[in-house]
């Protein structure tokens, strides 16, 4: 009797106890801001594009016996400045280098904007080191000239050479320019546009939108958002400049618990590495891993006659062996996975090289083991 009344006191405490073990064994799952998760349709960068040439530069520049386009591009600016050089002019260029200018438009970016731009060498150039870019027109996808850049180029490596040898860190025929070039035109948007507005989510998920759908009818109201399909949501926004912004800032602070990522096993093929999510799982399964190894072996031996002054030549004589060894091939039994960490332990067991591992998840992919999607890239 003094038992059944201990059990029944702790009963209570026991199953409070079972599920908060159970509770910590659910995956958890973190609400995200829905600025993280979806963007706003329109609201995007751009690319901006010019050749240019970067002058100033010790000597490692591009050969312009090899790179034509150089000496052109050199002569067109000298007369662009009012500088004519005789026909038949012959130049040396050593310290100028042909580069291709690289940047991003941000939304919104106005004219005297300043933004980063890159700058990679289009020759031969050795190194940009300590070169200066001359202004450069970044044209748009249109054609149209959005900002100029110009500057002195940031190298992140260096080098060094001397009686042959030479010795490199990081790379040298490419650098930035922080802040090198500065907005002349404005992109159109139409978020200041009466209308709706549209989200965008940056992974198409038809679970993650009704959660979005739901979040911002619970904060403004039924009807405020209605989802198109899995990756687009529709918006009643207000219709006034200002309202419009104050209403989005609050829209993007929304916290949704975006849906879970589906399993996924990532390989590449060229690299060897492999990188699964969380989800992924293992059904028991049975694989037996071995290896064929083949050695080649040459012996020299020396033949000469077995008794004195006997008549004949001492020679080198070459034996060849060849040996192949192939260890038995141990079955591995692998129970269920029930977690990522069960999975790695299991698929360590084996002692597998990545580039082997690539082929023990493909057969265990054909063989409905794996229980994630496989992709090669």
């Amino acid at each position: 009797m003094a038992a059944e009344r201990i059990t029944a006191a702790n009963w209570g405490r026991i199953v409070s106890i079972l599920l908060l073990w159970a509770m910590a064994a659910l995956p958890i799952a973190h609400a995200a801001r829905l600025k993280e998760i979806a963007t706003i349709a329109g609201v995007r960068e751009n690319q901006l594009v010019g050749y240019g040439l970067v002058i100033g530069l010790d000597g490692s520049g591009d050969q312009t016996t090899q790179t034509p386009f150089t000496v052109q591009s050199t002569l067109n600016m000298l007369r662009n400045l009012g500088v004519t050089l005789p026909p038949g002019t012959r130049l040396q260029l050593k310290n100028v280098a042909a580069v291709m200018v690289t940047a991003e438009l941000p939304p919104f970016a106005k004219p005297g904007q300043r933004i980063d731009v890159t700058v990679s060498s289009l020759g031969n150039a050795k190194s940009l080191r300590g070169g200066t870019l001359v202004m450069t027109p970044l044209k748009g996808a249109d054609g149209q000239i959005y900002a100029i850049a110009q500057g002195n180029v940031l190298v992140g490596g260096v080098g060094a050479q001397a009686g042959g040898a030479s010795q490199t860190i990081n790379h040298l025929a490419a650098g930035r320019i922080p802040g090198g070039a500065t907005v002349e035109r404005e992109v159109a948007s139409n978020l200041s546009a009466a209308g709706p507005l549209y989200l965008e989510l940056k992974t198409t998920d038809f679970t993650t939108a009704a959660r979005v759908v739901a979040a911002i009818n619970q904060k403004f109201g039924p009807g405020a958002a209605v989802a198109q399909d899995g990756r687009t949501i529709l918006v009643d926004a207000p219709q006034e400049a200002s309202a419009r912004v104050a209403f989005l800032g609050q829209l993007l602070e929304l916290p949704v618990t975006p849906a879970t990522e589906p399993a996924k096993v990532i390989v590449n093929a060229r690299t060897g590495s492999v990188v699964m999510n969380q989800e992924v799982r293992l059904k028991p399964v049975a694989i037996a891993h071995g290896n064929l190894k083949v050695t080649i072996q040459d012996d020299l031996t020396v033949n000469q006659p077995t008794t004195p002054l006997a008549g004949g030549e001492t020679v080198a004589a070459r034996q060849r062996s060849v040996k192949i060894e192939q260890p038995p091939a141990v079955l591995h039994h692998i129970k269920g996975g029930a977690n990522l960490a069960e999975v790695i332990q299991a698929l360590n067991a084996l002692g597998a090289t990545p580039m082997d591992l690539i082929s023990i998840l493909q057969a265990m992919k054909a063989a409905g083991a794996l229980e994630a999607d496989l992709e090669v890239i």
